[in-house]
């Protein structure tokens, strides 16, 4: 049993990467779609579908991005910031840059789930999910 799904997203993505496996399957939830949205809008997937099931939980299947030269992932490092037992906050002032702005921090706000940079632009601060790059 999982008791934090987002570990468990953010896992599932990083060893299918490792793997080198083309889709990978991940069982859905509303925050799950958030997040999957924006690594698509940011350009780290290649694409994402979200599929019904009998349980009426869904799956995400996620195509993932490899270079065409190398082969390597485009997602390098995928960190979990914010766990249910030590939760990190950050305010409108003191959301971290990732590598000078060439990752992607993903925060969970009052507006939603949305990255660290749009989170500046709007002035909100709240809980930070994950950094990627």
């Amino acid at each position: 049993m999982n008791t934090d799904t987002i570990a468990d997203y953010l896992t599932r993505i990083r060893n299918a990467c490792l793997a080198r496996h083309k889709v990978v399957e991940i069982p859905a939830s509303n925050t799950k779609k958030e997040i999957t949205k924006i690594l698509y809008d940011q350009g780290f997937i290649l694409s994402y579908k979200f599929m019904e099931t009998k349980n009426k939980q869904g799956k995400i299947k996620i195509a993932l991005k490899y270079d065409q030269k190398t082969g390597e992932s485009i997602i390098k490092k995928i960190n979990r910031i914010s766990t249910p037992g030590l939760r990190k906050y950050s305010n409108a002032g003191g959301i971290p840059r990732i590598l000078n702005g060439l990752g992607v921090s993903i925060i969970s706000t009052s507006m939603g789930v949305m990255t660290g940079k749009e989170a500046n632009k709007k002035n909100i601060g709240g809980e930070l999910i994950c950094y990627l790059y």
